[in-house]
């Protein structure tokens, strides 16, 4: 395989690439890494945003997240987390574990996410997000949220399939272990 790679398009956010018969995108920032927030309540809600998607040109459904280092560069996987919750969902947490790290599509793009926990979690805002967006969050008893993203998937939003996962990681390490 020939292995030089040469950039046809570059934005703000984003750089596509062909490498061989490879065309992919990579993010411009912080080595390509955002971050997953998986965060409940006291009242054991999962916190869940909804916002209009372009790319898909849909609403979509998913757990907090955002790009690390969008903001501030070498910015840390934990402080972007807590910024993001607290943005988007009016929610501060005082404790974030880093979960794990993975691509998100590793065929189409070099971006990889990271999965945070959030934890001890007190309400300071409404969120929303910044003025670029018009989050909408959704606080949804653990127990309730299949049934709940089964009906919105019918009412045709777009689910990211990563919160599938996060349900999984409440209450559970990526080895399986108990939280």
């Amino acid at each position: 395989m020939n292995d030089e790679r040469r950039t046809v398009y570059e934005g703000q956010w984003l750089r596509v690439k062909i490498c061989g018969r490879w065309e992919y995108a990579e993010r411009t920032h912080a080595d390509g890494l955002a971050v997953i927030i998986i965060a409940v309540t006291p009242e054991n809600n999962l916190l869940l945003v909804e916002q209009y998607r372009v790319p898909i040109d849909s609403k979509s459904i998913e757990m907090p997240a955002g790009l690390v280092g969008d903001v501030e560069a070498g910015e840390s996987i934990a402080l972007s987390a807590e910024r993001e919750l607290l943005e988007e969902t009016g929610w501060q947490a005082s404790r974030i574990q880093v979960l794990m790290t993975g691509p998100t599509s590793a065929g189409f793009s070099s971006e990889r996410v990271s999965f945070v926990r959030a934890s001890g979690l007190t309400r300071v805002h409404a969120g929303g997000g910044d003025a670029h967006e018009k989050i909408h969050v959704h606080e949804i008893p653990v127990a309730d949220v299949p049934a709940w993203l089964t009906k919105k998937m019918a009412e045709g939003y777009a689910v990211d399939p990563r919160v599938w996962a996060g349900l999984w990681l409440i209450d559970r390490n990526p080895d399986g272990s108990p939280a």
